[in-house]
């Protein structure tokens, strides 16, 4: 499926809640939000008719997201669903880790391929202090059962905010000691990510560089997304960067999202797209749907305008109800 600027779109995140077990400050609000009621997020059935009408189009990638898509019980079964549609061929899961290593065995069984773990530093008081949570070890607990599984591929996403750089240093450095890869995420200006500063990747290259040595960039194709990777010596996996505004990346984005209550987003920063859960309690046919897919699809942005800061249908929630 081509949208009207020639990409190829074969990829669909997909929020399962807006509910988190976490308030980390650049997402949610530390008293929560007001949560969506359960009867208004999509359930299992709506989520795999979905996916089969996506899959006739090209999309053969799926990333379960939040909120925290693990504090919804439909996760792993809809895992196991998701697999079994035709035309997908991989299933993965961003998560915070806190229910990861209870969950895992069933997630593993189910045929997830992947999975993201967000984890902005390997301070506890840092940590206390981003999440406003206390469940450091539980996270620790989740990524050494991902990393306990061979056949699944783990990357570690850690979005630079006041962390020191020494900090950072350590994050990256489970990339040397470990089997996984680790992405620094710029902050972009959506919801609470609008009151901190982005600190650019040329910024935190030059951290890196300093202590480890110089990077490579490599070619590798290491996951569905826009990041890039770099090689390290002595580092058993890579280290990475989204840079959705010190390297825009829109003209190579392969990317649409459904929100947890059936809203389909061509582009993050903007409201525009088709709100696909109406249609489904509507009793619309396959091919209705379809075609909405298809529209959104075919009409996606060109491209996020953050730099430009030009006005018109900006996206007015936060990230944790527009799913990560």
């Amino acid at each position: 499926m081509l949208d009207r600027y020639g990409r190829n779109i074969d990829y669909l995140r997909i929020s399962l809640t807006d509910r988190c077990n976490l308030r980390c400050i650049y997402c949610m609000p530390e008293e929560g939000i007001r949560q969506i009621p359960r009867t208004e997020l999509l359930d299992t059935d709506e989520i795999v008719r979905i996916c089969k009408a996506a899959s006739e189009l090209g999309i053969s990638r799926i990333k379960l997201t939040g909120g925290e898509p693990l504090v919804r019980r439909i996760c792993t079964p809809l895992v196991k669903e998701l697999k079994a549609i035709p035309g997908i061929c991989q299933v993965t899961l961003t998560t915070n880790g806190i229910l990861l290593g209870e969950q895992l065995p069933g997630l593993m069984e189910a045929g997830l391929d992947a999975v993201n773990i967000s984890l902005d530093t390997l301070e506890e008081t840092t940590f206390r202090k981003i999440t406003r949570r206390d469940d450091f070890h539980q996270v620790l607990k989740g990524l050494r059962a991902a990393l306990s599984y061979p056949s699944l591929k783990v990357k570690l996403n850690c979005v630079p905010t006041f962390q020191s750089d020494e900090e950072l240093l350590q994050v990256a450095a489970l990339a040397r000691e470990n089997p996984l890869h680790v992405r620094f995420i710029e902050m972009m200006p959506i919801g609470l990510g609008k009151e901190f500063a982005a600190r650019g990747e040329e910024l935190i290259k030059s951290v890196l560089e300093k202590e480890y040595g110089s990077m490579t960039p490599t070619e590798e194709k290491l996951g569905n997304g826009p990041c890039h990777y770099y090689t390290l010596e002595k580092f058993t996996g890579r280290i990475g960067f989204i840079s959705a505004l010190s390297h825009k990346f829109c003209d190579s984005c392969n990317r649409v999202r459904l929100t947890s209550t059936g809203f389909l987003k061509g582009c993050l920063q903007f409201e525009d797209g088709a709100d696909l859960k109406v249609l489904l309690r509507s009793g619309c046919s396959d091919r209705m749907l379809k075609e909405t897919i298809e529209k959104v699809i075919y009409e996606k942005p060109v491209g996020h305008n953050f730099q430009e800061h030009k006005k018109g249908n900006e996206e007015s929630h936060i990230m944790a109800q527009i799913g990560g």
